[in-house]
């Protein structure tokens, strides 16, 4: 058997002051030793002060509509947009300490008028038509499951066409830009500047064909081109993932679990430098494998119901809610309907980084 360690010898009093004062000079000059401080800086794995959490849309919604009747959009607030705020991040409005996520809502014949920041952003649509955002001049339809991007320092500005209001979901990298001390903010148009309706933005007419690529523009761009990528193009991929899957052939990320990523057509990465964005179909009555990974996700439910298992809580979730999962929280998605969920992350910084990690998880049943 080893001889037990010796214990450290207790420190007389006069070196007890002599440790009270060096602290205190420290303190003095704005120093931290790393022997007080390398359990919260050096953890054995990720400890987020974010946590998971479930906003519902049919809480969300009315109190969208009840800002659109009391808020006016233009200069000042720019935006009526409601950031949803995660419960462990002490009041600041991020979803997690890296991105931002906000239900934005639209009146009838509004404009959000034009402006650009440094930040990426996108739109997910999960009901509604009428809205055009204008992208650089270029106008963009948002229709239901659209997913439309606005990369860092395009302007941007939006114009309801229609007499009843749209809501949908915004996504940026607001707090890693305002971490990183980064940004840059630019007022715009008043108006939007083009007003045009066209089916397709002239970015989809140009991008938009599934494998071709234009011989005027090879150059690889930060952020993908394509300003809008339609619903229809998304559905028929799930769709034919699970039928393949149904005739034998292994496609699906797991059974019963088709998924697809939005990428940049000039470099074949993520759509944006700093978020990926995805869409998951799960089949009624399946399920994920427990998963943790580096980085922070959001998922919004676009149809179906189901229940996410989030470090062994279960949130039952229906279409519009949204739900955070922080870094290393054990995440397992079970379809109860077929259910369909857009997702969100930050993931392209970690990898960029090569920082990240993922585990799969044995399922304990």
């Amino acid at each position: 058997m080893a001889a037990a360690e010796p214990a450290a010898p207790q420190p007389t009093p006069e070196e007890e002051a002599a440790l009270a004062r060096l602290y205190a000079d420290f303190a003095a000059q704005n120093l931290t030793p790393l022997w007080t401080q390398l359990g919260d800086l050096m953890p054995a794995h990720p400890a987020p002060q974010a946590r998971p959490h479930v906003w519902e849309w049919q809480t969300l919604y009315p109190l969208a509509r009840r800002a659109g009747e009391l808020v006016p959009v233009g200069r000042g607030g720019e935006r009526r947009a409601i950031a949803l705020a995660n419960p462990g991040l002490g009041g600041r409005p991020y979803i997690t300490p890296t991105l931002w996520a906000a239900i934005q809502y639209l009146g009838p014949r509004e404009t959000a008028p034009e402006h650009r920041h440094s930040q990426n952003a996108f739109r997910f649509v999960v009901e509604g038509e009428g809205v055009w955002t204008v992208v650089d001049g270029d106008p963009v339809a948002m229709r239901r499951g659209d997913f439309l991007l606005t990369p860092g320092w395009h302007f941007h500005g939006h114009h309801n066409t229609t007499d009843a209001p749209m809501a949908w979901i915004d996504g940026l990298d607001i707090p890693f830009v305002h971490y990183t001390d980064t940004a840059f903010f630019e007022f715009g148009a008043d108006e939007v500047s083009d007003r045009a309706t066209p089916d397709l933005s002239r970015a989809e007419r140009l991008w938009a064909h599934p494998g071709l690529r234009p011989l005027s523009r090879l150059e690889r761009t930060a952020a993908s081109p394509i300003a809008a990528y339609r619903w229809e193009h998304t559905d028929r991929a799930l769709t034919q993932q699970l039928e393949l899957e149904d005739e034998g052939h292994p496609v699906t990320v797991e059974p019963g679990h088709a998924a697809v990523r939005y990428t940049n057509p000039t470099t074949g990465g993520d759509v944006m430098p700093t978020i990926r964005a995805e869409f998951h179909r799960l089949r009624a009555g399946s399920a994920t494998a427990t998963r943790r990974e580096v980085g922070s996700a959001v998922y919004q439910v676009f149809d179906g119901t189901g229940t996410l298992v989030l470090d062994g809580a279960e949130h039952r979730v229906g279409t519009g809610d949204l739900v955070v999962v922080p870094s290393w929280c054990a995440c397992r998605i079970e379809a109860e309907s077929g259910l369909d969920l857009f997702r969100f992350s930050d993931t392209p910084i970690f990898e960029g980084l090569h920082q990240y990690r993922a585990a799969v998880e044995e399922d304990p049943r």
